[in-house]
């Protein structure tokens, strides 16, 4: 491995370390290490006979499985970038994306192959689509999709790659929740060390390569880890590649929707340690299934949520329903990687709101880029230092925007408004681009919501602000109940007085059938907003 920290180094070291364990558990599929290996090696060498070389984009239009993981190694074995792309977009939304990635080739779903057809036509994704038997039987006239099973069976393992660096490139694209997707570029070194915990969840992070494959050789340090978001987001992917540098296995739940019921089933079917979700959009679900059947729940030591903050109500029903497992708020983002986790009894922000333990290059900053002081109640913004992307993947001006250079070192911004408390933690209040101003007060919609959720009719919330000829911004909610129940405005603001001031408190309410959130469990405040200028309150 040369000392370099390289995702295709460092997987292959440990092929040759525990071969015959097992590395990947999906559905009826259970690879070792060494046969995952193989068919990465299959994919790489069908993907290099179409040309695919370093650098080289290539689209992962997958649903939750062993191919989505077989693809990404693949990739990374040829020195080439994976990119995530939205299963659920239409072929508007689609194009944009293969465009601006600039693709070579695509990996999909048989069943989506019209919406690709569409969306890569006339591009250079459509130079190579793989397509995965679904038992759907679609066939698109004039789009040569190759079948990923019959490709892999007559392909090569060969093993012939030419040298490896921590400085190839992993592209993970956003969510898009502001604005268009944008691919946040990682070196691989960075990101291992920033994203995927220094090889180490919980520890002090390696400092050689060689120190991977000693850790996870020792089966007692292997986690059995379900994430339980789709691969599309970036949690998700670094869950898995955080499973498999622990020696694994890495455990999913395949198919196009998450499924809370059998997500549960497995934490006893596989005797998982942990499972990574998004938020309240995956734990409510997941805790009403507990609440409502008998599951063996034993093995379980952790559920911690990334990419969205648990409520307290939610978090709090999570830890009655599994008294023994740590249930953590893991925070992070695209932009910075892994950056600090909110344990139980850390609630020492202002309302209660989580504060975060986070490492030595997170900062607080004000306006003119300084660090602000412990304890001041200063608002400012979060940015992250040491282990940081390079920026955006064609986007010079949102580079500019979010990665700056402080005292000659580079720290990324990645949008959230913070303040350090006395005792050094970080408590975030959110973003500011969805930032309410209501006479001048600021609310941040998620502290609303949280109080929302709290209520036992509301099921799922958004909060956003509405144009007010008085107050500029008014606070509105939009709610998703419980079955049967209708909650009015009247009691849903008693409710949220007793927990958040005055100000902060809804003054109007849209229920819905179902609070539209992405896949990844992010929540789609356009929509939200749409929802609420509707609604019409003086």
């Amino acid at each position: 491995m040369a000392g370099t920290f390289n995702i295709a180094d460092l997987f292959e070291s440990l092929v040759r370390a525990i071969p015959g364990r097992t590395a990947l558990v999906s559905g009826a599929h259970r690879l070792t290490f060494a046969q995952l290996d193989e068919r990465a090696d299959r994919l790489a060498d069908v993907l290099r006979g179409r040309g695919v070389g370093p650098r080289d984009h290539v689209g992962l239009h997958l649903y939750n499985g062993h191919p989505f993981v077989e693809a990404m190694i693949a990739c990374f074995k040829l020195r080439a970038v994976p990119i995530n792309l939205n299963y659920r977009y239409v072929a508007a939304e689609l194009r944009p994306l293969c465009v601006d990635a600039d693709l070579v080739g695509i990996v999909t779903q048989r069943e989506l192959l019209p919406v690709v057809a569409e969306a890569a036509r006339g591009t250079g994704a459509a130079a190579t689509v793989l397509a995965l038997d679904d038992g759907s039987g679609v066939t698109v006239p004039g789009l040569e999709a190759r079948d990923y099973e019959q490709a892999l069976a007559a392909a090569t393992p060969r093993q012939d790659y030419g040298p490896r660096s921590g400085d190839d490139l992993w592209v993970i694209y956003t969510g898009g929740t502001t604005g268009k997707p944008k691919g946040v570029m990682w070196r691989h070194e960075d990101i291992f060390f920033a994203g995927l915990q220094g090889g180490r969840p919980g520890g002090d992070p390696v400092t050689s390569p060689e120190e991977v494959v000693a850790h996870a050789s020792d089966p007692d340090n292997a986690m059995r880890l379900l994430p339980a978001a789709p691969f599309i987001h970036g949690a998700a992917q670094l869950g898995a590649w955080i499973s498999m540098f622990t020696g694994g296995p890495l455990v999913l739940q395949p198919g196009r929707s998450f499924d809370a019921k059998r997500c549960v089933e497995l934490i006893g079917e596989e005797q998982l340690t942990t499972i990574t979700l998004v938020g309240d959009a995956m734990a409510r679900p997941i805790a009403d299934v507990l609440a409502a059947g008998t599951y063996d729940t034993s093995s379980l030591l952790a559920v911690a949520s990334a990419g969205a903050i648990l409520s307290p109500a939610v978090r709090d029903r999570l830890q009655e329903l599994l008294p023994d497992a740590l249930i953590l708020n893991n925070f992070g983002s695209t932009e910075t990687g892994h950056q600090g986790s909110a344990y139980p009894g850390s609630e020492t922000g202002a309302d209660g709101r989580p504060s975060f333990a986070m490492d030595e290059h997170s900062l607080v900053l004000d306006d003119d880029l300084q660090p602000i002081a412990p304890g001041s109640g200063t608002l400012g913004k979060l940015a992250r230092g040491g282990h940081i992307p390079l920026g955006y993947y064609k986007d010079e001006a949102k580079t500019a925007e979010r990665f700056v250079t402080i005292g000659g070192k580079r720290f990324a911004l990645p949008g959230d408004m913070a303040t350090v408390e006395g005792d050094g933690r970080i408590t975030v209040y959110g973003r500011g681009s969805n930032c309410i101003n209501t006479g001048g007060e600021k609310v941040f919609p998620e502290e609303v919501e949280e109080a929302l959720k709290a209520h036992p009719d509301v099921f799922d919330a958004l909060v956003v602000g509405v144009a007010d000829d008085r107050w500029m911004q008014r606070v509105a909610a939009v709610v998703q109940p419980r079955a049967g129940a209708r909650p009015d405005l009247a009691t849903l603001q008693a409710h949220c007085r007793t927990l958040i001031a005055g100000y902060k408190v809804p003054r109007q309410v849209s229920l819905v059938a179902a609070v539209e959130r992405y896949p990844s469990g992010k929540p789609d405040y356009a929509w939200a907003k749409s929802i609420a200028e509707k609604e019409m309150v003086s």
